[in-house]
């Protein structure tokens, strides 16, 4: 069943002196539990994709259906707090707050119950239970790239978005996010959707697909998934 449903988008930057079409006129669909690796130089558009895929930006032109629901009709707010999570290059952890009162906000955000024993539950299932009381600063990156995950997946989101996730990571913590990723694909059936310069990571997707200048040059079947 389709999750994800892109139709003609577009995306104009302008400033004063010049418009950027960072996207054109893409059309794309992703599967509920499927994993796929977006591949591209940099400047292509994998981070416009990714950002107008998990409504944190807004496309030009064009129709987004998440799950079967019109995102123009919807609070996208709310609606990506209960269905999107987010990865990034960069943890953006809150500094002056524990890895758990990190990975507590978004549970409590949306009034869900228990969020302390939630968010300390999750952190365990990622290794980092004598890490709970830590602060960002205290943490290595392998670390502080884990609180992010934990706190992108605390709410049990459908689909989880993330853009260049393992691009500050060390080959051995790359390692261990995709391990993450492709257990949660299994065990949740999460959509997950990557954005990578790195064909390592895009192996263990279920697909590739290919930017370039805004647009989709190509699509394929990745050939090391395990």
């Amino acid at each position: 069943m389709e999750i994800v449903r892109l139709k003609d988008i577009k995306k104009i930057y302008k400033s004063k002196n010049e418009e950027v079409e960072a996207l054109k006129s893409i059309s794309l669909t992703i599967n509920e539990g499927e994993m796929v690796a977006v591949m591209g130089p940099s400047g292509s558009g994998k981070s416009t994709l990714l950002h107008i895929i998990g409504l944190i930006d807004t496309p030009t032109e064009g129709s987004i259906e998440i799950d079967n629901k019109d995102v123009s009709k919807l609070n996208l707010s709310k609606f990506r707090n209960e269905y999107i999570g987010f990865v990034f290059q960069l943890s953006y952890l809150l500094p002056e707050f524990t890895a758990l009162e990190n990975v507590m906000m978004p549970l409590l955000i949306s009034k869900k119950e228990k969020p302390k024993e939630k968010a300390i539950n999750i952190l365990k299932k990622l290794g980092l239970e004598h890490r709970v009381n830590h602060k960002p600063s205290q943490l290595s990156g392998g670390e502080q790239q884990r609180v992010a995950i934990a706190r992108a997946i605390v709410n049990n989101p459908k689909i989880l978005v993330a853009d260049e996730p393992t691009g500050n990571l060390d080959s051995e913590n790359t390692k261990i996010v995709m391990e993450i990723f492709k257990n949660l694909n299994k065990e949740k059936n999460t959509t997950i959707i990557i954005a990578t310069h790195d064909i390592e990571v895009a192996k263990n997707c279920d697909r590739i697909i290919y930017i370039k200048d805004g647009k989709i040059l190509k699509e394929e079947k990745a050939f090391e998934r395990v």
